[in-house]
C-alpha cells in the first residue's frame, strides 16, 4: 500500500462510516475512521494467526493477569504494521495531525503498575517473536480510578475509559462461558459410582469475552488479549429484575481492585479472580477438545502462566474440570496440573502474597475449597517422613484459617521465577526458603524486560533518528545492536545530537507542565523522576526529605552552586492506603511552598503529575535525566521503569535493590550513583533488632533539621499529615530506613550534581546507559519464559521468496 492508495481508502472509509468528508470530521470520528481502517487490514492475519496455531497443533502459552496495562494502541499498531511513517505522512496531506487523533484514544485503564505493564510488554513481545501466547484478564468498566488533586489530596474519580467504545476489541458472545459463584456443594456418587459434585444457590455469571488483536512488529503474527465481562445468564433473568440487583451483578468487572479494607470489598475481589480465572481455564478447556486430543495429553499442548498470586485458583479449577467434568483420576490430573501450571512471584513482601479467610472462599467458590482442601491434604500426606513437621506446617495450603495463595500456586506448578537475579535469590533464601528446600528444581529467574518499541520508537522519536544516523536502524529488530553506540562515546558530533534529543523531549514536557499545571520550568536544569506506584516502601519520603534539605540549604545560602533541579513525581495512592495519601499531600504542599519562593532564584521547581498513566510516563521518560530508583534494598522485586528511563539516557541513582543491581552490572560503578544499604544489611538489621531512628534524629544535626519540618510549620497546611510522616520515622521507628539511607542518598544526589556541571561526561555515561540498556528487552526476557518453562516455539504459515516463514503482510 502506498500513500495515494492510503489516502483514498481512508476518505472512502470516513465517508462509509459517518457520511462525511476530511475538513468535516471531529478528531474522534478520524481516530474511529484510521482504527476501523487498521482493525480491517490486520483482521486477516489475526484470523491466520490462529488458523494457523491450530493446525500446527502447536503448543500454546496463555498469561493470566489481573493487569494488563497496554496504553493507548493506535500508534503502537501502526508501528508494528509497518504504517506508521505512512499514515504519518499521508494523513498530513490531508490536514490531518495523527497526534491529534491519538490523543482523542484513552488509556486501556486495566492495570495500575509495574505488574500490568509488563504483562502488557510480554504481550507485545510474544506476538512479535511469533510465538503462540495469549493474554487473559477483566474487561474492568472503569478499571483503577482517575487521580485528582484537590487542595493537594489524592481525590479519586471513575475512570470512564469505555464511554466511546473500545475499537480495539471484538466481542465474542459466541465463545462465552458460565461461571458459578457462591452457594453450596455436597458430594455423592451418581449411577456410575464416580463422585461427582452437587451444587446448590449460588449464582450462575455469563463470562463474556472481549478479544484485542495483539499484533507482532513487522511480522504478521497477531495474537489474542482476552478479557472477561460479566453479564447476567440468560437463565439468571428472573433473578435480577431490579436495577440494584443488576449492578451488583456488574460490579463485578467494574474496578480493579475493589477496596479490601472491609469485608464486602475484600469478597468482590475473590469473586472477581474466581471469575477471570474460571472463564479463562474453561475456555482453554474447549478449545483443546476442539483438537480431538486425548484429555491425557493436554500438558503437551497447554501451557498456563500464573502472573502473581490473583489467578493462582487456575490451579485448583484446572483440577475441578479434569476432575469433575473430564472424569479423570486424581493423581492424573494432578500430574497434568503440576505440568501445565507455571507461577510468576512479583513479591518480596509477605503482606502482598494474597491469603484469603476459608470462610469468605467457601462463600465465594465452595468447590474450588474442597479441591484447595484435598491438595493441601495430600500435600501434607507425600511431605510426612520426607521432611520435618514444622517445615510442612509452614508449607502447607491452609494454616491460621487462612488459604496461602501463594503456596497453591507453588506447589500446585512446575516452575516458580523472580523477576530479578537478587529477587529470585530472596525468595530462594528467604521469603520461599522452606518451599526451595523442599523443591530446589522448580526455582529459577527472569530477570523483567521491557518493549523497547514503544520506549524509544514511539515514546522517544527525537531519540530514535539519532540512534539511525548513528549506528543504523538494526536495532529497531535486534535491541543488543544498541551496544555499537559504545563505539561513539568519543564522538562529540554524536554527544551534541543526544543532547538535543534530550532537550527537545524536556521542552516538550516543559510545555505540557506550563499548559497543565501554570508552572514554569527550566529545560536546562536537571529533570530528577519519580515515577512509580506510591509506597512507603519505594520510598518517594526519601525523595522528598532531601527536596526540603536542599530547600533549606538554599534559603540559607541563595548562590549556593548546585545546578538548577525540577523534581518530578507521578504515581498513584491506593484508595485505603492512608499512609501514602498522607505523603502525597505533603510532596504537593512542599511544592506549592518551593515554587512560590521567588528567594531560591528558581534552583529548585517540584511537579506531581495528576493521573501518572502509560501516555504520561511516554512524556516523563524521555525527558528525564535522572531515574530514582531509591527502594529499601530487599523490598522492589525488579522495577521496569529503571530499565525505561535507562534506555532513554537517564542516569540511575539508585539502592541495590532489583534489577538496579543488573543496570549496575551493565553499566559499570562509574555510570550510576548506588548508595544506601544493602539487602544483607538490612536483614541484618532486622536480625539483630538494633536500628533506633529516634537516636539518628537525635544525633544528626541536618536530619532533625529536615524532619522537624514536617512539624513545626515551615510546610503550611500539613498539620495532620506532617505528624503522621513524623510519628512514621521517629516514633514507630522508620520501617523503611528513610533516614539511615539519607545521608548517603544526599553524597549520591551531590555526585550527580557535580557529574551533570561536566557536560560532556554527562552526556558519555548517558550514552552508556542507552548502550546497554539492550539486554532488558522483553524479547529476551520471553525467549526465556518460552525457551526454560512454556516450552512454545514459532508458527509460521508459509515461506516467502526470500526462503523467510511468515505470515502474510497486511491488506486492505
Amino acid at each position: 500500500m502506498n500513500k495515494t492508495e492510503f489516502k483514498q481508502s481512508f476518505s472512502r472509509r470516513l465517508a462509509e462510516k459517518f457520511a462525511m468528508g476530511v475538513t468535516d470530521a471531529s478528531p474522534n470520528e478520524l481516530y474511529q475512521t484510521l482504527g476501523s481502517l487498521m482493525t480491517s487490514a490486520y483482521s486477516q492475519n489475526w484470523q491466520q494467526t490462529w488458523k494457523d496455531y491450530r493446525e500446527a497443533e502447536q503448543k500454546q502459552a496463555y498469561y493470566f493477569s489481573i493487569e494488563f496495562l497496554p496504553g493507548k494502541m493506535l500508534k503502537s499498531n501502526l508501528l508494528n504494521m509497518g504504517w506508521l511513517d505512512l499514515v504519518t505522512e499521508g494523513l498530513s496531506e490531508l490536514g490531518i495531525n495523527l497526534d491529534d487523533l491519538a490523543e482523542v484514544e484513552p488509556d486501556m485503564a486495566l492495570g495500575n503498575g509495574g505488574l500490568g505493564r509488563l504483562a502488557s510488554c510480554f504481550m507485545d513481545s510474544i506476538a512479535s517473536m511469533g510465538l503462540p501466547g495469549n493474554g487473559n484478564g477483566i474487561r474492568y468498566k472503569y478499571g483503577l480510578f482517575k487521580q485528582r488533586f484537590v487542595d493537594n489530596y489524592q481525590v479519586e474519580l471513575p475512570d470512564e475509559w469505555l464511554q466511546n467504545g473500545n475499537l480495539w476489541e471484538v466481542r465474542k458472545e459466541s465463545k462465552a462461558v458460565d461461571v458459578r459463584i457462591g452457594g453450596d456443594v455436597y458430594m455423592s456418587h451418581d449411577e456410575f459410582g464416580i463422585l461427582k459434585p452437587n451444587y446448590h444457590g449460588g449464582m450462575i455469571l455469563r463470562a463474556v469475552p472481549y478479544d484485542t488483536g495483539m499484533v507482532g512488529y513487522q511480522n504478521g503474527t497477531v495474537n489474542t488479549m482476552r478479557l472477561w465481562s460479566v453479564e447476567i445468564s440468560p437463565e439468571e433473568e428472573e433473578r435480577y429484575r431490579s436495577i440494584e440487583d443488576r449492578r451488583a451483578v456488574e460490579d463485578l468487572t467494574s474496578v480493579l481492585y475493589p477496596d479490601d479494607s472491609n469485608e464486602a470489598g475484600r469478597k468482590l475481589r475473590l469473586s472477581q479472580e474466581y471469575f477471570f480465572v474460571s472463564a479463562g481455564v474453561q475456555s482453554i478447556l474447549r478449545y483443546y477438545k476442539q483438537l480431538n486430543k486425548p484429555i491425557d495429553d493436554i500438558n503437551q499442548y497447554i501451557a498456563i502462566h500464573i502472573n502473581d498470586t490473583h489467578p493462582a485458583m487456575c490451579v485448583a479449577e484446572f483440577m475441578r474440570l479434569l476432575v469433575d467434568e473430564q472424569e479423570l483420576g486424581w493423581e492424573r490430573a494432578w500430574n497434568l496440573t503440576q505440568e501445565v501450571m507455571s507461577y510468576t512471584n512479583h513479591t518480596i513482601m509477605a503482606e502482598a502474597l494474597e491469603k484469603w479467610s476459608i470462610n469468605m472462599m467457601k462463600s465465594v467458590c465452595p468447590r474450588i475449597y474442597q479441591i484447595i482442601e484435598e491438595i493441601d491434604r495430600r500435600f501434607v500426606e507425600e511431605m510426612t517422613g520426607v521432611h520435618d513437621f514444622d517445615l510442612i506446617q509452614r508449607t502447607r495450603i491452609i494454616q491460621n484459617n487462612q488459604v496461602h495463595m501463594a503456596h497453591l500456586a507453588i506447589i500446585g506448578s512446575h516452575s516458580t521465577n523472580g523477576v530479578a537475579k537478587l529477587h529470585s535469590d530472596l525468595l530462594k533464601s528467604v521469603v520461599l526458603h522452606d518451599f526451595y528446600l523442599i523443591y530446589p528444581a522448580r526455582f529459577n529467574n527472569k530477570t523483567n524486560g521491557i518493549a523497547m518499541r514503544r520506549w524509544t520508537q514511539l515514546a522517544n522519536p527525537a531519540l530514535s533518528k539519532v540512534l539511525d544516523k548513528t549506528i543504523g536502524n538494526s536495532w529497531r529488530k535486534k535491541p543488543s545492536d544498541l551496544r555499537l553506540l559504545l563505539n561513539y562515546e568519543e564522538d562529540d558530533q554524536v554527544l551534541d545530537m543526544l543532547d538535543q534529543a534530550k532537550l527537545e523531549n524536556k521542552a516538550r514536557l516543559a510545555n505540557y507542565i506550563q499548559e497543565h499545571y501554570g508552572i514554569k520550568v527550566n529545560t536546562h536544569a536537571i529533570f530528577d523522576v519519580q515515577i512509580k506506584r506510591l509506597h512507603a516502601y519505594k520510598r518517594q519520603l526519601l525523595n522528598l526529605l532531601h527536596i526540603i534539605k536542599l530547600y533549606l540549604d538554599l534559603k540559607e545560602n541563595p548562590e549556593l552552586p548546585i545546578e538548577p533541579r525540577v523534581f518530578i513525581f507521578g504515581a498513584k495512592a491506593a484508595p485505603s492506603y492512608h499512609y501514602a495519601k498522607s505523603i502525597i499531600k505533603v510532596i504537593n504542599e512542599t511544592a506549592r511552598l518551593i515554587n512560590q519562593d521567588t528567594t531560591i532564584n528558581d534552583k529548585l521547581k517540584v511537579v506531581f503529575l495528576e493521573n501518572y498513566n502509560v501516555s504520561l510516563a511516554e512524556r516523563i521518560i524521555p525527558a528525564a535525566d535522572v531515574s530514582e530508583q531509591i527502594s529499601l534494598a530487599s523490598k522492589e522485586a525488579s522495577g521496569t521503569s529503571n530499565m525505561k528511563l535507562m534506555l532513554n539516557g537517564a542516569v540511575t541513582i539508585a539502592t541495590l535493590d532489583g534489577a538496579n543491581v543488573e543496570i549496575r552490572d551493565a553499566v559499570g560503578d562509574e555510570n550510576i550513583a548506588i548508595f544506601g544499604l544493602t539487602e544483607s544489611e538490612v536483614y541484618q538489621y532486622y536480625e539483630n533488632k538494633n536500628y533506633s531512628s529516634a537516636e539518628i534524629y537525635r544525633e544528626n544535626a541536618v536530619i532533625h533539621k529536615v524532619v522537624k519540618t514536617l512539624i513545626d510549620g515551615t510546610i503550611p497546611n500539613i498539620f495532620a499529615e506532617g505528624q503522621e510522616i513524623f510519628d512514621s520515622l521517629i516514633k514507630y521507628n522508620d520501617e523503611f530506613f528513610v533516614l539511615r539511607d539519607f545521608e548517603d542518598y544526599c553524597s549520591a544526589q551531590e555526585s550527580v550534581n557535580q557529574a551533570y556541571q561536566e557536560k560532556r561526561r554527562w552526556l558519555q555515561i548517558s550514552l552508556r546507559n542507552i548502550a546497554n540498556a539492550g539486554r532488558f528487552s522483553s524479547d529476551n526476557t520471553v525467549q526465556r519464559y518460552a525457551d526454560d518453562i512454556w516450552q512454545i516455539e514459532p508458527v509460521f504459515a508459509h515461506e516467502d521468496d526470500r526462503g523467510v516463514t511468515q505470515h502474510d503482510s497486511y491488506l486492505l
